[in-house]
């Protein structure tokens, strides 16, 4: 189910939150601007009780956790409520215990060798972070013909004035970032703007 409704939104919102209290109201601008989708970040103290208020309030937002290096982060982030996990790199425990959790993971990775060692295991989709210092699009293209069966959400850098590059890849299932969710929107309270920029990308995303 994650990875449908990833699929069909094609976007997934980086969300780092530093008060929990500010979770409901970001979430709702996101789903307000029709990106139902929140990766809430690990990086900060607030993102367990963040994930958890936002999926409780938000049940049909799919709500994942970000960021996570380790199964303890994995095991409190699924325990709150998040039904997906992402890493900007590949774990090994990470990976068994979304499996055993029946739990989407989207490893990070960049290289060739990265890719082989994070798909042997049977995972599909991988984040590209950060997108554009490692070639952008034009390295994904070429990634496409040795890695056909894979799908790739690319991260960092991206925004509304390159998003529709991205997405016109074939093997780029979705594109994640924060430029909606930026820290200063958050900090000072601009839901609106938020669901504002949202309703753009979202506009874009629907032509792919």
């Amino acid at each position: 189910m994650s990875y449908e409704i990833i699929k069909r939104i094609k976007i997934v919102p980086v969300v780092k939150i530093e008060n929990a209290a500010d979770a409901v109201a970001v979430v709702g601008a996101l789903e307000a601007g029709g990106i139902p989708v929140a990766e809430i970040t690990f990086r900060t103290s607030a993102a367990e009780e963040a994930i958890k208020a936002a999926a409780e309030r938000f049940p049909d937002s799919l709500i994942g956790a970000g960021t996570v290096v380790n199964d303890i982060q994995a095991a409190r982030a699924v325990a709150a409520g998040a039904k997906f996990i992402v890493s900007p790199g590949f774990s090994d425990r990470v990976d068994a215990f979304c499996r055993e959790a029946k739990i989407l993971y989207i490893p990070g990775a960049v290289t060739p060798t990265e890719i082989m060692r994070a798909t042997e295991g049977g995972n599909r989709i991988i984040k590209f972070f950060p997108a554009t210092v490692f070639g952008g699009s034009k390295a994904l293209k070429a990634l496409g013909a040795p890695f056909g069966g894979i799908e790739f959400i690319p991260t960092g850098g991206i925004d509304n004035t390159n998003l529709a590059e991205f997405l016109s890849l074939k093997n780029v299932l979705a594109v994640g970032g924060s430029w909606m969710v930026r820290d200063s929107l958050i900090a000072e309270g601009k839901f609106d703007e938020i669901a504002e920029i949202s309703k753009k990308a979202r506009a874009i995303a629907e032509e792919f």
